[in-house]
């Protein structure tokens, strides 16, 4: 490989990353619009595995922000990043693939009564695999399926009605 193509490749690897952050930081926030601009226009996003939907960004988006109206603060961790990139139509690293673990501690909204306590109510962990496509724009997301492998509520959770 030379020193261009090694230089192109960190570009990439530092795009990806940024767009995989970029996703966190969108759900994170309640950011749905910028949620969906994340994505191609044929996107989809599959979280079935954690109790969701599966459709396109727009429809999981909407999906999203309803589910997660129940938490007041959410924050995922999206670590152990392997990505690999493909070709599309001959040309290099037009694809990537991007497999990551992530844990994701959520507090629920309290409607009524004194404040949130400091920890959260709601903690769980899994993979994500994302499917990622060089576009005009930059690097977008085609797909994103969640694995959800656990989920933990914390015991003053599992109490409220």
């Amino acid at each position: 490989m030379t020193q261009r193509a090694e230089l192109a490749t960190v570009l990439d690897r530092l795009a990806v990353d940024e767009l995989i952050t970029a996703y966190a930081v969108a759900v994170d926030d309640g950011d749905w619009t910028a949620y969906q601009r994340l994505y191609t226009t044929d996107g989809r996003a599959d979280y079935r595995s954690a109790g969701g939907i599966e459709g396109d960004a727009g429809q999981v988006a909407v999906w999203l922000a309803e589910s997660l109206a129940l938490f007041a603060m959410r924050q995922h961790l999206i670590v152990n990043r392997r990505v690999h990139f493909g070709t599309l139509d001959h040309d290099t690293g037009d694809t990537a693939a991007v497999r990551a673990d992530y844990l994701n501690p959520m507090r629920f909204a309290d409607t009524d009564g004194p404040p949130a306590p400091p920890a959260p109510d709601l903690v769980c962990g899994g993979r994500y695999d994302f499917a990622l496509l060089r576009t005009p724009d930059g690097w977008r997301l085609r797909e994103v399926v969640v694995q959800e492998k656990w989920r933990q509520l914390t015991a003053k959770a599992a109490r409220t009605p």
